[in-house]
């Protein structure tokens, strides 16, 4: 649940630097991006081509480095991350820090950084026990500095007490509750509607439309990496399923506004999914075959429910307190997006061109924003971006309500 967190890793010396390399493989699975800083006590347990390959990117080791400094090195470092991890902390890092110090790339990342910390720490136990680490822990704790762990265990040494790093996955554990506690959307309830539907003519055949369900899934995902506890009604995909949701997949259109009112009540509704406008009067029961002569059968359509309408209209009380929709438009966009809002009482529609089909199963969008007050041109993103700004929006749109 750590998608786009920026994490800078500090690792540090012990023997314990190698459950570093196995936090950086945890992090990115997680989706987080990792950058790592190795001090020279830690390169002598875990080389700079490991933490490289894991991470994906450079390791920063230097702090004389003539290359990094020229861009102030050390401060970029400390100021890009959301969260620092110093993983194993040692009883030499957590000194300096106590104390003040800058004299290596680490500590002086650590001193310079305006971002939260969280140590792992990792030493013999009378090292732990010893009152000036101690002491140097109550500093940190009173500065605000987070901690993970140590355990209780057998040490490398052969000796047995607290002073045992946590391990990896309770590490990860710590960062994840860290982001948790700062997300916006914690005990909110949101519905995401995603994909197409399809509308059965018989058994074979149906009615559906180009809809890859990339965008609504990374909406659903964006949301619950805010905290959002979601439910994601899907249509036929065939794309995977965002972690930590709850997922109902539906084909029809009918199927699809059942689920999303059994989902109620919500805080938050995302109507991302392109619906059928229209589906068959009859759906056989049998496959219908070609008739002699080539004359080809008669299907008559009748209106699918509009969900996004429905919800939106809605009693107070009953109505999400924000509603989003979309707006799959072919020229005059923005007017037509702009009576499409109002008709279904939406607090925000966002509309895109989809002429020639563009935008469906496309990485990229082109969004336009309208609310009541403003129409904003959001420009070309890729869907995980957008996602991620629609949250934004929806946050500071339930700020607003009563």
């Amino acid at each position: 649940m750590l998608t786009g967190r920026r994490i800078l890793l500090i690792i540090s010396g012990g023997i314990a630097a190698y459950k570093g390399l196995e936090l950086i493989r945890l992090l990115k699975r997680d989706g987080a991006d990792v950058r790592c800083i190795l001090t020279k006590g830690g390169a002598q347990f875990v080389t700079p081509l490991s933490v490289a390959a894991l991470s994906g990117g450079k390791v920063y080791d230097d702090l004389w480095s003539l290359t990094d400094e020229s861009e102030m090195g050390h401060i970029r470092l400390s100021r890009e991350a959301d969260l620092v991890v110093v993983a194993p902390a040692s009883a030499d890092i957590m000194a300096k820090m106590a104390q003040g110090r800058a004299d290596d790339l680490a500590t002086t990342v650590l001193l310079a950084s305006d971002k939260p910390v969280l140590l792992a720490p990792a030493m013999n136990p009378l090292m732990w026990e010893n009152a000036a680490t101690q002491d140097n822990l109550a500093t940190l704790k009173k500065r605000g500095v987070l901690f993970a762990g140590p355990t209780a265990g057998e040490m490398a040494c052969g000796e047995f007490g607290l002073g045992r790093i946590a391990e990896p996955a309770d590490i990860l554990a710590a960062i994840d509750a860290f982001f948790s506690a700062n997300k916006p959307l914690a005990g909110k309830r949101a519905i995401v509607t995603s994909g197409p539907t399809f509308e059965a003519i018989d058994p074979v055949r149906f009615l559906g439309n180009r809809s890859s369900g990339k965008q609504g899934h990374a909406i659903a995902q964006a949301l619950a990496d805010a905290g959002a506890a979601v439910t994601l009604i899907s249509g036929p995909v065939s794309i995977p399923a965002p972690a930590g949701v709850k997922v109902v997949n539906v084909e029809s259109a009918r199927d699809m506004l059942e689920a999303t009112q059994s989902a109620l009540p919500a805080d938050i509704a995302v109507c991302a999914a392109a619906v059928a406008d229209w589906r068959p009067e009859v759906t056989h029961a049998t496959k219908m075959k070609k008739r002699e002569g080539g004359s080809v059968p008669a299907i008559t359509l009748t209106e699918n429910p509009d969900i996004l309408k429905t919800l939106g209209h809605f009693p107070v009380g009953q109505r999400p307190q924000v509603m989003v929709g979309f707006a799959a438009e072919t020229g005059d966009m923005v007017a037509k997006a702009q009576a499409k809002r109002a008709a279904k009482n939406c607090d925000l529609l966002l509309a895109n061109d989809v002429t020639g089909g563009a935008i469906f199963g496309a990485a990229d969008t082109h969004l336009h924003a309208i609310t009541h007050t403003a129409i904003t041109d959001w420009g070309v993103m890729d869907k995980t971006a957008a996602a991620r700004k629609i949250v934004e929006t929806i946050t500071t749109l339930l700020k607003d309500k009563p």
